[in-house]
């Protein structure tokens, strides 16, 4: 009997809308806007809508704001509020280093 070699699963890859790495799409956060237009951070990357990825750092998202990038890929005006309240979620969430 031979045996057969294992599969190796492809990790996809997504890139950060602040600092336009390539990473992992598990290492990324995702943001969404909800087919109702409300923008979001989505920690189990499974909401439905449209969504773009970043880094889980503060920076990054203030980065994203900064050069409009997460505006135009969501296709959609963000609201400074929005913002406001995407980063302290962030920041709450963010991973003790």
């Amino acid at each position: 009997m031979s045996q057969q070699p294992k599969k190796v699963r492809k990790i996809p890859e997504r890139q950060c809308m602040g600092c336009n790495e390539k990473k992992p799409k598990p290492e990324l956060l995702r943001v969404v806007r909800d087919p109702e237009g409300a923008v979001s951070l989505d920690f189990t990357g499974k909401k439905s809508g449209r969504g773009a990825y970043i880094c889980r750092d503060v920076a990054c998202l203030r980065k994203a704001r900064k050069t409009g990038r997460l505006a135009r890929s969501l296709e959609c005006e963000i609201p400074d509020a929005v913002f406001a309240q995407m980063e302290e979620e962030l920041e709450r969430n963010a991973e003790p280093s």
